[in-house]
């Protein structure tokens, strides 16, 4: 009889704990569905994905724009040097960037200009190795070890269509010698200038002794910065004519 009774006591409990295990189920389901409402109520908001650290946006549907951010109307956290360096590294191996090197080579060959190695298939192979390696010098010492070291963000700050046209113009050019620090305040772009230096004086390296000459780098320096500047003024206005022309919102 004691027997008896332990054992309907026992099954008496386990269906009351079955019970109540059905109901929390069912009660967390419900919770689950009713997620953003509750976390409302609770004053707790639910996780959203996060921004994306580098704009994704292509200039024209195929140029990168890595570098720019577009939205400058709110706060912008520092890149941390872990993605300073994914930038470098980003626009170094993106194959539009690389398929540039090899036209950049194929318009020196053309006219055997710098570097001067001379015509034919072999020589053309060696400026394209060049022109990739000109790129990543450039990319590795400016958003990489200067942006890092100087504590400098290496992207390019929108101004945006709040500002008058010809102000934007003046401010995208700008730009080539103004940088943000990690702090948020303003600076000389010593990561921009000095890591597009460094990297053409790298190339005395692999360049031919006729194309290491003062002349030869200064007229390198020159179409450095004027490229930097076309650069700054297609991530400034872009955005601008997609919207216009391509109905993009």
């Amino acid at each position: 009889m004691v027997l008896a009774a332990g054992l309907l006591a026992a099954g008496a409990a386990s269906s009351q704990v079955i019970e109540y295990a059905s109901d929390s189920a069912a009660a967390a389901c419900e919770l689950e569905g009713a997620w953003p409402i509750a976390a409302s109520a609770l004053g707790v908001e639910p996780v959203r994905p996060g921004t994306p650290v580098f704009n994704e946006d292509r200039i024209l549907g195929v140029m990168p724009d890595y570098q720019t951010v577009r939205d400058t109307t709110h706060f912008v956290a520092p890149l941390t040097v872990k993605e300073k360096w994914m930038l470098a590294v980003k626009e170094t191996v993106d194959p539009f960037n690389f398929a540039t090197g090899f036209l950049t080579a194929a318009e020196s060959q053309a006219g055997n200009n710098t570097p001067k190695y001379g015509e034919g298939w072999r020589n053309y192979g060696r400026r394209v190795y060049a022109a990739q390696l000109d790129f990543a010098t450039q990319n590795f010492f400016s958003a990489g070890v200067l942006a890092s070291v100087l504590h400098q963000d290496p992207r390019y700050y929108r101004r945006g269509p709040q500002s008058k046209f010809i102000r934007r113009i003046f401010y995208s050019v700008s730009q080539l010698f103004v940088v943000h620090q990690d702090s948020g305040r303003k600076a000389f772009n010593a990561s921009g200038i000095g890591g597009m230096s460094l990297g053409i004086a790298a190339s005395d390296l692999y360049y031919p002794s006729a194309s290491r000459t003062g002349t030869v780098m200064f007229g390198r320096v020159w179409t450095s910065l004027m490229g930097g500047a076309v650069g700054n003024l297609m991530s400034e206005f872009w955005p601008d004519l997609e919207k216009k022309f391509f109905k993009k919102k």
